[in-house]
């Protein structure tokens, strides 16, 4: 173990990666992708290398909050006492401000001292979290809409993502009516085939009874999950009542940004799996926080998007179910040209990866190349 853990210094280094080509879910459509790299410095020389998230328009006010506010509160703090710098960095949050994004920037911080506890004590993340299995499915998000786009192209889309080696697919929903929804997730489904992980992701867009209409519609097609069914305003409800009312289990979570969030949701009934996002919501401690609520409620834990991450925290619990990711690098640059050392993924695993901390390296030239600041 080094023999100085004590945090020295603390940069974040927002990225920005302009796309090819624009990706549409029900109500929104990506155009970059994003992320900012936080690197916490001990006075022993540890140096973490982790990246957060996926902030589309706000990547320079997260590092700036990360250097002007968060720093000046842990430095000197040694990062064995993660407990006691998350309760520092959260002070942030109680100011009348942005609190998601006051949010993301613990998470940034938070994630980088847990890169750097691996990395002392010579060991992955995901053991430091229970180390409980070696290798997970991992699934796709595909399945965007894109004008001209036919049932023939989603069943073909859904063939390649089994021939890259993708266990299933959270396909894109909720930006059509119901019924025309429910017609191409029965193409999805032909084209991937009985033995292929199928869920759907709403992303908030329609109302309970749309949302119960389209959950009758697609019930034969065995899907795994039924993501964020229900408009923003009164979702636990919304999702308690369309779980009430079909045997497709119904997730959410990732819309939260603290374990309070996620408490709520299990309170109303509202969910059998939380996506609950570590970059989102305060980091891994809070992640921790979240888990345990689920796993004494028996309700299984998912992780949105951020593979490099999601593979350490799912792969801790007992109840962690499939990493996500985007298999298309147009949608996601990052995860297979900045990783130079990315785990393997095949037959629909990925492994999950086991040097010290989150063990990742990244490609600085590209890192130089999008970087913001």
């Amino acid at each position: 173990m080094a023999k100085d853990l004590r945090i020295e210094r603390i940069e974040a280094i927002p990225i920005e990666i302009p796309l090819a080509k624009s990706f549409a879910g029900s109500k929104y459509n990506v155009a970059s992708r994003c992320t900012v790299i936080t690197r916490v410095h001990t006075a022993g020389g540890l140096v973490s290398e982790v990246y957060n998230g996926d902030n589309r328009t706000q990547g320079r006010e997260l590092a700036k909050i990360v250097e002007t506010e968060i720093a000046p509160l842990v430095v000197g703090e040694d990062v064995l006492a993660w407990e006691r710098i998350w309760q520092k960095m959260s002070s942030i949050t109680l100011l009348d401000r942005d609190r998601a994004l006051a949010m993301e920037a613990v998470a940034c911080v938070d994630t980088a001292v847990w890169d750097l506890v691996g990395k002392a004590l010579g060991t992955s993340v995901s053991k430091l979290l229970g180390g409980f299995r070696d290798s997970l499915p991992i699934i796709a998000i595909a399945g965007y809409y894109r004008p001209g786009k036919t049932a023939a192209d989603l069943a073909r889309e859904m063939a390649w993502l089994k021939g890259v080696g993708m266990a299933g697919c959270k396909l894109k929903v909720g930006g059509l009516t119901p019924e025309e929804d429910s017609a191409r997730v029965r193409a999805a489904r032909e084209g991937a085939g009985p033995d292929f992980i199928l869920a759907v992701d709403a992303n908030r867009a329609w109302t309970p009874a749309e949302a119960k209409r389209f959950a009758r519609l697609v019930e034969p097609f065995d899907i795994r999950w039924f993501e964020e069914p229900c408009h923003w305003y009164d979702d636990a409800r919304g999702m308690a009542d369309v779980r009430r009312a079909t045997s497709i289990p119904i997730n959410a979570g990732q819309s939260e940004i603290s374990s309070h969030g996620v408490r709520r949701l299990l309170a109303a009934g509202a969910v059998d799996i939380v996506n609950f996002d570590a970059s989102e919501g305060g980091g891994i401690s809070e992640w921790r926080r979240a888990a345990a609520l689920c796993a004494v409620a028996g309700v299984e834990m998912a992780h949105h998007e951020e593979p490099q991450i999601a593979v350490h925290l799912l792969a801790g619990v007992p109840h962690g179910t499939y990493v996500e990711c985007f298999p298309d690098p147009d949608r996601d640059p990052l995860w297979p040209r900045m990783i130079v050392n990315a785990p393997p993924v095949r037959d629909g695993l990925i492994q999950i990866p086991q040097g010290p901390g989150f063990d990742l390296r990244l490609d600085w030239d590209m890192v130089r190349k999008y970087r913001l600041t």
